[in-house]
Parts: C-alpha cells; sequence; structure tokens
C-alpha cells in the first residue's frame, strides 16, 4: 500500500501544460504523404477503420489465404486408413465435419474510390528520370568516338580499367542510347543528330551483335 501512496503523491497537475495542443499532438498521425488517403482521411476514426473504409487493409498477410496443414494432415491420416470403416467414420465426424458458417453478403466499403485511385496511379506510365553519371557518359562516348560499335575493340581499350567484357560495354553503351536527354547531346554535338542513315547503322549494328550471342 506505501508503494502505491508514493505513486500517488508523485502526481501532480502541470498547469503549464496546453491540453488542447497535447491531445491534439497524441491523436496526430503526422503528415500522410498519399493525397487520396490524406483527402478521405476521418481524424475521429482509427487508422484500421480508415484504412477499411478505403478499400485497403491494415495488415497485408490477413488478406493472403494460407493453406491449414492440420487439415491437410487430417486428410493424409483418413486416406491411410481406408480399410478401417469404422476408424474412417469417427475420424471424419470428430475432426473433418465443421459446423457451416454463414457467408456474409460483401458490402463495398463507402469510399472505396481511394483504392481505385491509387491502382489507376501504379498502373500508370511514369517518365524515365534515370541519368549515367558524367565518368561513365564521357568513357561511353571516348569509345564511341574511337571504335564506333566494335565493342571487343572497346574491351581491349587501355581505359577498359575494370576490365570489363565487349556485353557488359555494349549493355552500358545500349543504355545510354536509351536515354534521350542524353543521347541526343552527344549526337548533338558531333553533328549527328539528323542523320537518319547513320541511327539505321546503329540499329542494325546492334541488332547484329545481339544475333551473334
Amino acid at each position: 500500500m506505501t508503494k502505491i501512496r508514493k505513486q500517488k503523491r508523485k502526481k501532480v497537475y502541470r498547469t503549464n501544460v496546453n491540453r488542447k495542443r497535447l491531445n491534439r499532438k497524441q491523436k496526430n498521425v503526422g503528415k500522410i504523404a498519399c493525397k487520396p488517403i490524406d483527402k478521405a482521411w476521418d481524424e475521429k476514426k482509427t487508422i484500421r477503420k480508415n484504412l477499411k473504409q478505403m478499400g485497403l487493409m491494415y495488415d497485408p498477410n490477413a488478406s493472403i489465404k494460407r493453406s491449414n496443414v492440420k487439415q491437410k494432415i487430417k486428410k493424409q491420416i483418413l486416406t491411410s486408413m481406408k480399410g478401417d470403416a469404422w476408424h474412417e467414420e469417427v475420424v471424419e465426424q470428430a475432426v473433418l465435419t465443421k459446423p457451416e458458417k454463414q457467408k456474409k453478403p460483401k458490402v463495398k466499403p463507402p469510399k472505396i474510390h481511394v483504392a481505385e485511385e491509387l491502382e489507376r496511379e501504379a498502373r500508370a506510365p511514369r517518365e524515365r528520370n534515370f541519368r549515367l553519371p558524367k565518368g561513365q557518359v564521357e568513357f561511353i562516348t571516348y569509345l564511341l568516338d574511337k571504335y564506333g560499335h566494335d565493342y571487343k575493340a572497346m574491351a581491349r581499350d587501355r581505359r577498359n580499367h575494370y576490365q570489363e567484357t565487349w556485353k557488359q560495354i555494349r549493355a552500358k553503351v545500349k543504355t545510354f542510347m536509351g536515354i534521350p536527354e542524353q543521347y541526343s547531346e552527344y549526337l548533338q554535338s558531333r553533328g549527328l543528330l539528323n542523320q537518319d542513315a547513320e541511327d539505321a547503322k546503329i540499329a542494325a549494328a546492334l541488332a547484329m551483335d545481339d544475333d551473334s550471342d
């Protein structure tokens, strides 16, 4: 009892604390980065209820149906005891028979538009913002200027410090050619931007290299 009395004595009401601000801070879930979720969020409801109304799962593991190992083992026992009819009946009645659960009709969540909007955003094509580092661009452009598309000669070059194979170099060149901002800048600097014949030759060279693998 003495311990409880001491604990009660320690509790002092702090008059200098702003209770409204404290409650707001405790209930605050932080800044929600996702705009559709942020718009539909109800501060009066819990996180689980909010997500359920939006058609989203609070626990992803709960949405995945897992196979019941116990039931599988019981079925195996039944199949192995086919000869004994008495055992089969007893096990079937005691183990496998379950009371049929009434399936509840599926109700559409009231804020299902949030889940649908997120799905649309996930399927939408995105801009490729990938860029090669300056050092790699300089190395690739140097090789292209010197050897054209002779990748095996590129692999033997002295500046190939990391001893990359010709296939690895070719993959880097393909990546560089797949970035329009960097590749068009290279073509423009070499005066090859409007040369369709040059592009056709490059495409043919790459296709030939793919066939030779």
